[in-house]
């Protein structure tokens, strides 16, 4: 059974899912993991290039979207097929350095003894994207760190470490992914964050835009907003588990 499972949201990358996966068999040596591929109606060839490494590794599976349904869709499709109790996500596009994984991976584990850590987020240290991206993915990052308070400058980044149950107690909804860490939060869990990688795209083109990446989160901001004010964690001052075969326990 895999300990990490890396979850690759993917749509149009075929010139890019290849190298990537090799990169990712490389940093990953040692471990016992996983990788899940998800195919969100790719136009292109993602879905026979992805289908092609996988005749020699037997650690990677595919799964295909009929249509495209979105990177959180995508994701979700993911870790509901995981093994792992760690998740791992990343682009596809080829700008999350697999590299970075082994440390991040290292910081979640070490960090969550004594405290109930349940995400390390990459924050990219120098972003290799166009004036306007880089500009709109800051502005969008702003308004909703002023507004959830979670902390993490920069959400944007598609490389994170994260707990399977932890995500799978969240509420879903579309572009869900823009709001992990502060979801996160919601449910009691620590999330860091810890400097990356980001490298220029190689190949394909950005799924977003100015639009997309500011306006349309505004209605899922509110959202956010208001289930973490509506979020209420009981605490638990006792625990009794009747065991028919050794008595009471308290």
């Amino acid at each position: 059974m895999p300990d990490v499972s890396v979850v690759l949201p993917a749509r149009d990358e075929a010139g890019a899912i290849g190298p990537l996966l090799a990169e990712i068999t490389v940093a990953l040596a040692g471990t016992r993991y996983e990788v899940i591929v998800v195919d969100d109606g790719s136009t292109d060839a993602t879905a026979r290039v992805v289908g092609q490494v996988a005749r020699d590794h037997h650690q990677l599976t595919l799964l295909a979207h009929a249509r495209s349904y979105g990177q959180s869709a995508a994701i979700r499709s993911g870790v509901d097929a995981a093994l792992g109790r760690i998740i791992v996500t990343l682009d596809a596009d080829g700008q999350n350095d697999p590299a970075d994984i082994p440390l991040l991976l290292a910081l979640y584990r070490n960090a969550g003894r004594g405290r109930e850590v349940r995400m390390v987020a990459g924050q990219r240290r120098r972003r290799n994207d166009g004036l306007v991206k880089r500009l709109s993915s800051r502005l969008a990052n702003r308004v909703r760190g002023a507004l959830l308070a979670d902390g993490v400058a920069d959400t944007g980044c598609g490389l994170k470490v994260f707990d399977r149950a932890t995500y799978q107690r969240l509420p879903y909804f579309d572009h869900m992914h823009r709001f992990l860490p502060a979801l996160i939060q919601r449910e009691g869990g620590v999330v860091l964050t810890h400097p990356v990688n980001h490298r220029p795209r190689s190949a394909g083109r950005s799924k977003y835009g100015t639009w997309n990446r500011l306006w349309v989160g505004i209605v899922d901001l509110v959202g956010v907003m208001w289930l973490s004010a509506r979020m209420s964690r009981p605490v638990i001052r006792a625990e009794i588990i009747a065991d028919s075969r050794r008595g009471p326990r308290s």
